[in-house]
């Protein structure tokens, strides 16, 4: 009797496929390489945007640069349309068209204007163009002032509304009433167009509010 022991085994069947294609990856290769690619973006993702226990200061002092804009002033002009609805006779009052206009880069509120003095007329023309002068009434003899003006130049007036003109824009306003005709005017300021004379100043502040539809009505009645 031989003692020569064979100690080979037959291969099982997961032996024999494992052997049978050595390039073929098995299923836990390929579930690692998996695993491995999703775990990778995952840390990758935590480097870009996750927060650490690293906390970073300020320094004081830390700031930036701003700028304010330039301030320019405000111009009130005669406007021909829309036309006055309430026109002048003596001892009466009147309607006063404008156009403000607003440069600036922001919106400007207005509440109010300084009138010339009660002796200060306004000079008459012979159409709403006002280009043509009215003989016979003239800014010397018309008596056409702003009503509730005084003796003292730059005597204050408050809007019934305050007006806010938009940035960069104008804004058209009927000042109701607030044109005056004395009884010494005379007979040639019949069927007279105006130039009010000139206002001393305004009330006005600027950098917000919400702009006024244009045209709008408004008046100072004192």
């Amino acid at each position: 009797m031989s003692d020569t022991h064979n100690d080979s085994q037959p291969e099982s069947a997961f032996d024999a496929s494992r052997h049978s294609n050595p390039l073929r990856p098995s299923s836990w290769s390929r579930r690692a390489r998996v695993v491995s690619a999703v775990l990778g973006a995952a840390l990758v993702g935590g480097a870009v945007y996750g927060a650490t226990n690293w906390i970073v200061g300020l320094n004081s002092g830390s700031s930036g640069e701003g700028q304010s804009a330039t301030v320019s002033n405000l111009t009130i002009s005669a406007i021909a349309t829309p036309a006055a609805s309430n026109l002048l006779y003596p001892g009466g009052n009147g309607d006063v068209v404008v156009t403000i206009t607003n440069p600036n880069p922001f919106p400007v509120t207005l509440t109010g204007v300084n009138l010339p003095t009660n002796t200060t007329y306004a000079a008459g023309f012979t159409t709403s163009a006002l280009t043509t002068a009215q003989t016979g009434c003239s800014s010397t003899t018309s008596d056409v002032i702003w009503n509730y003006s005084t003796a003292t130049s730059g005597s204050a007036h408050t809007f019934t509304t305050a007006l806010t003109v938009g940035a960069n824009s104008s804004l058209t306003a009927t000042m109701t009433n607030d044109a005056s005709m004395t009884t010494s005017a005379p007979a040639a300021c019949e069927n007279t167009y105006f130039s009010m004379s000139a206002f001393t100043g305004v009330a006005a502040t600027g950098g917000a509010g919400i702009a006024t539809t244009s045209p709008t009505t408004d008046a100072w009645t004192s």
